[in-house]
C-alpha cells in the first residue's frame, strides 16, 4: 500500500503528541498536574534570555498578550518570578525559579523514561534508527525548543 507525504507528516505529529501527552500525564502524577508543553517551551525561552513578555512573545512566535498570559500562569504556579532589572529599576525581568528548574529536570527524566519504554516496545535499535533517520532528514537543530511557534499559540491549552 502506498502512503502519502501527508500520512508521514501525520504519523510524525502523532508520535510527538503521544510522547507529549504521556509526559504530561506522568508529570501530573508527580505533582505537576497543570503543566502543558507550552510551559516547557516558555521556561526554556526564559532561560535562554527571553526575560520580558515582548521577548518571550518573539521567542515563541506569539503575541505579547499571549506571552503575558503564559507568564502569569507560570508565575501563579511558582515556576517563574519577576525581579527588578539591576540596570533599570523601572523594568521587571523574568527568572525561572528553582521550582521551575525542578520541573524541567523532572520533565527531562520523564522523557528519558518514555524513550526507554519505546525502546522496550520496539527495540532500542529501532528507536535509534528512527532518531538517526530523522536527524538525516531534518538536521540536529531543525526544531529549537525555545522557539516552538505553532505549538505555543494557545498558552491556556
Amino acid at each position: 500500500m502506498s502512503r502519502s507525504g501527508a500520512d508521514l507528516a501525520l504519523l510524525l505529529l502523532a508520535g510527538f503528541r503521544a510522547m507529549a501527552d504521556q509526559a504530561q500525564t506522568e508529570l501530573a502524577g508527580r505533582g505537576h498536574e497543570d503543566v502543558r508543553p507550552v510551559h516547557d517551551f516558555a521556561l526554556r525561552a526564559i532561560l535562554t534570555g527571553a526575560d520580558s513578555a515582548s521577548e518571550l512573545g518573539r521567542a515563541m512566535s506569539v503575541t505579547k498578550q499571549a506571552a503575558a498570559k503564559t507568564i502569569a500562569a507560570l508565575e501563579t504556579r511558582g515556576y517563574v518570578a519577576r525581579e527588578p532589572d539591576p540596570d533599570d529599576g523601572r523594568r521587571m525581568r523574568l527568572r525561572v525559579t528553582e521550582h521551575g528548574q525542578a520541573l524541567m529536570r523532572e520533565g527531562e527524566a520523564v522523557f528519558a523514561e518514555l524513550r526507554e519504554r519505546w525502546e522496550r516496545q520496539v527495540g532500542a535499535a529501532s528507536v535509534a534508527a528512527l532518531e538517526g533517520t530523522l536527524r538525516q532528514l531534518v538536521g540536529d537543530d531543525a526544531i529549537r525548543i525555545d522557539r516552538p511557534g505553532w505549538d505555543a499559540a494557545d498558552p491556556d491549552a
